[in-house]
């Protein structure tokens, strides 16, 4: 393991859950508005609120 990483474990280690989560819900909100920008891109037609049901349609099957 390269020294990044260790570090970077140790940090994950010391996080409490809340922070954690924040971590979590920052990486969804991340990932959300990283699709819906593929979306809006390729498919210039849609209206914003088709986008968002595309989106989460994308993320329904991503649990499944």
């Amino acid at each position: 393991m390269s020294d990044a990483a260790a570090v970077y474990l140790e940090i994950l280690r010391r996080q409490t859950p809340a922070q954690k989560l924040a971590a979590i819900h920052s990486l969804r909100r991340t990932a959300w508005s990283l699709k819906a920008a593929w979306i809006r891109a390729s498919e210039p037609e849609l209206s914003e609120s088709d986008v968002q049901a595309q989106v989460r349609m994308i993320f329904r099957r991503a649990v499944d």
